[in-house]
């Protein structure tokens, strides 16, 4: 299962999804992360560049390229929490500290 997380430089859970400068890719199986990848995706930036439904696009995008099939976060804006449920995509609670440790802690109470 692939699960996206906003993260920081260090790798920590980070608090906004839309504003995300980094977004953490976790592969997981069997309860442990297989597979981690930080991808650079500038969210903070475009979020303010352009329309709503162009920066959506651009998330939408990228879920669909990374596969995702669930997103940790502890922030999200109302129209960002309408594409995921259209989208089907599974919004879990993050916790504050390692964004990997809050990827499973978040799946294990799901």
């Amino acid at each position: 299962m692939n699960v996206a997380t906003p993260v920081t430089a260090d790798g920590q859970s980070a608090s906004a999804w839309g504003k995300a400068h980094w977004i953490g890719v976790a592969s997981v199986e069997d309860g442990a992360v297989t597979g981690w990848q930080v991808h650079e995706v500038g969210w903070d930036v475009s979020h303010d560049e352009g329309t709503h439904g162009s920066h959506h696009a651009r998330i939408v995008r990228f879920l669909k390229d990374q596969a995702i099939e669930a997103v940790v976060v502890d922030h999200m804006g109302p129209g960002m929490v309408k594409v995921m449920q259209t989208m089907g995509i599974p919004l879990l609670p993050a916790s504050p500290g390692d964004a990997q440790a809050s990827v499973l802690a978040a799946l294990a109470k799901a």
